[in-house]
């Protein structure tokens, strides 16, 4: 299978520094973005933790069984990121989201921890491949309110479940089939909280409209318009985005 892949990190027009951070393994066909939280640099040494960690945990253990190699290296993530918090007294309470996936075989396996996001772009209709770890999440489940009303509630940015923030924490696994010409898109909440979903159909739409010629230069551009429509629409947290076309 091959893949035409692009990502950007962004620091966004208010936050002094950038606490997202991506990987790209074409190699591996592993992609993936973290968003960090906690004082100082709690949240930069997170999730660049993350970013680093989970690719060697899942390199080492590749030749178990897909979805027990993706939970070891999230319990190997978890689990260097959370010491490191103990062992460091200005890092207590740091943590990062984690949304990635990786294609196996004719499927994609995606994976997440937090509210950073994967979706699924086919025929013309954008769709929320994961579910985010959320105070809000929860709300919706239970019905309380629509995805609407849920976009203005104060407390949207609070997170039930997030990487080293704890001694153990969960995975969710999801598992897809991919066909020829699927466009998949992992995002922290940058932009997902900043962009809407129709506005983030419209940019990809736009440059990807027949993913079959799709070439590099036009993934590259996707990119590019919705990092800085984020940024136009407030640009209030950092952003990164990673796209991907099977081919």
């Amino acid at each position: 299978m091959g893949i035409i892949y692009s990502g950007k990190t962004d620091i966004g027009r208010k936050r002094k520094t950038n606490q997202d951070s991506i990987y790209i393994g074409p190699d591996e066909l592993l992609f993936i973005v973290a968003d960090g939280m906690g004082g100082h640099n709690g949240g930069d040494i997170a999730s660049q933790m993350a970013v680093k960690v989970f690719p060697q945990a899942f390199e080492e253990f590749k030749s178990e069984e897909i979805t027990k190699c993706i939970r070891n290296s999230f319990k190997q993530t978890n689990g260097t990121i959370y010491q490191k918090s103990q062992d460091e007294e200005e890092l207590k309470g740091m943590g990062t989201t984690l949304v990635g996936y990786h294609y196996y075989e004719s499927h994609l396996y995606v994976f997440n921890i937090g509210d950073s996001r994967a979706y699924l772009i086919n025929q013309d209709s954008l769709f929320q491949l994961s579910k985010d770890h959320s105070l809000v999440q929860e709300k919706l489940n239970l019905g309380i309110y629509t995805r609407e009303e849920a976009a203005e509630d104060k407390q949207k940015n609070v997170l039930i479940r997030t990487v080293g923030f704890e001694p153990e924490v969960d995975c969710d696994i999801f598992n897809f089939k991919v066909h020829k010409n699927d466009i998949f898109m992992i995002c922290s909440d940058g932009l997902h909280g900043y962009v809407s979903d129709p506005d983030i159909l419209h940019i990809i739409s736009k440059h990807l409209p027949d993913p079959s010629i799709a070439k590099q230069e036009n993934v590259d551009a996707a990119v590019e318009e919705l990092v800085t429509q984020a940024n136009e629409n407030g640009g209030n947290d950092n952003i990164s985005v990673i796209v991907t076309v099977a081919k």
